[in-house]
């Protein structure tokens, strides 16, 4: 079977995960059928202050305005089987654990959820307070995935893209995609 993931890009700072999440599956593109992506207006100018380019743009893949409520994901008729939202904000994380579907990135994740499908969140914000680990709890208990973007260095990782695919692998492995990458226990 050929995935059909949904990238949603928020404004929270770690573009790097979103970028290296977009070229591993440029990568694994004979195992996906489609990927429709979104970014929110806060996701296009915080890539561009931390990578310091628009390279988001020169991605083969299929872009939806935030606001693009025909999308085919936004319906569960489509059939998109994963949505992984890196980085994922505070707010957006939010949004979807109260079910405020306000634009395409949280009425997907609505989708998502309600079809019993798998929905990764890379949070990315440190320390966290109370409303957002509630919120974490709740879409845990809605069937979502929180992954924080915690990266691992038993690797030994000696870039900045290469900390961040430390990361990548782990949630590209959650969203049931076959991928080389580090493996403990396989030195």
């Amino acid at each position: 079977m050929k995935h059909k993931i949904i990238i949603a890009i928020t404004g929270a700072s770690g573009s790097i995960y979103a970028k290296v999440l977009l070229d591993k599956l440029s990568l694994l593109s004979k195992q996906i059928e489609d990927v429709g992506i979104v970014m929110s207006d806060n996701a296009k100018q915080v890539w561009e202050f931390e990578l310091g380019n628009k390279s988001y743009e020169a991605y083969d893949f299929r872009f939806y305005n935030k606001k693009d409520f025909m999308a085919p994901f936004a319906s569960g008729s489509a059939r998109f089987n994963t949505m992984i939202i890196t980085p994922c904000s505070m707010g957006t994380l939010a949004r979807i654990a109260t079910g405020v579907s306000d634009d395409l990135i949280t009425r997907a994740a609505d989708v998502i959820l309600k079809e019993r499908r798998k929905l990764i969140l890379v949070t990315r914000d440190t320390p966290l307070n109370l409303i957002h680990i509630n919120n974490m709890k709740t879409v845990t208990e809605a069937g979502g995935i929180i992954c924080p973007a915690s990266p691992s260095f038993y690797s030994r990782p000696q870039t900045h893209e290469e900390i961040a695919l430390t990361v990548i692998n782990r949630v590209i492995d959650l969203a049931g995609l076959e991928s080389d990458s580090y493996r403990w226990g396989n030195q």
